[in-house]
């Protein structure tokens, strides 16, 4: 490859040429778009009342009392990752999941309306644990559901034989996963 020699006064020429051409350059306005009232229209083209909407719209957020705990039982499951059951992990899960039958309980979540309901509630009736279903079509079960975090329907809670949250199950696939030793 031959190599290109330049001198320090055609760099420097190139250099004020560039920062020349950059100071020159006009580029178009920016069009701002806002969405106030149920569509996106330029700030621009607001008019006196799309203005007073906008300085007197609401942020919504919701109350203290209302704010959700993350608790231990929100974090991701280690135990996910098939390389990191290890055979001794894997008998003890199933030997935790056989103490469910005998002393876990179970609460189920779920509405009338519901599709997905019928399969779960059919799927936890199998199960000879103990349980209820809770209907959150009602304000008790509204309530209790809120208390506890559940944010759809169908959610199954399972409790360990101590009181404590062991799982969170919105699906038969995923209840099959908790209880595959206790149903085969």
């Amino acid at each position: 490859m031959a190599e290109l020699k330049r001198t320090i006064k055609e760099i420097d020429a190139d250099i004020e040429a560039t920062r020349a051409a950059l100071a020159d350059v006009h580029g178009s306005e920016t069009e701002v778009y806002a969405r106030i009232v149920g569509y996106y229209r330029a700030v621009r083209n607001w008019n006196k009342g799309k203005r007073e909407e906008y300085d007197h719209r609401k942020m919504f957020a919701v109350p203290e009392s209302a704010a959700y705990e993350i608790t231990e039982a929100d974090s991701a499951c280690e135990c996910a990752s098939p390389a990191r059951i290890t055979q001794p992990a894997a008998k003890a899960s199933a030997s935790r999941t056989a103490d469910f039958e005998k002393s876990g309980r179970w609460e189920l979540f779920s509405r009338k309306t519901c599709p997905n309901c019928p399969p779960v509630q059919a799927y936890m009736a199998k199960l000879s644990m103990r349980g209820k279903t809770i209907d959150v079509d009602t304000d008790e079960g509204l309530a209790e559901a809120a208390k506890k975090g559940v944010f759809a329907s169908p959610t199954v809670i399972v409790y360990d034989e101590s009181g404590e949250e062991s799982a969170r199950c919105h699906s038969v696939e995923e209840l099959d996963a908790v209880f595959a030793s206790v149903t085969a």
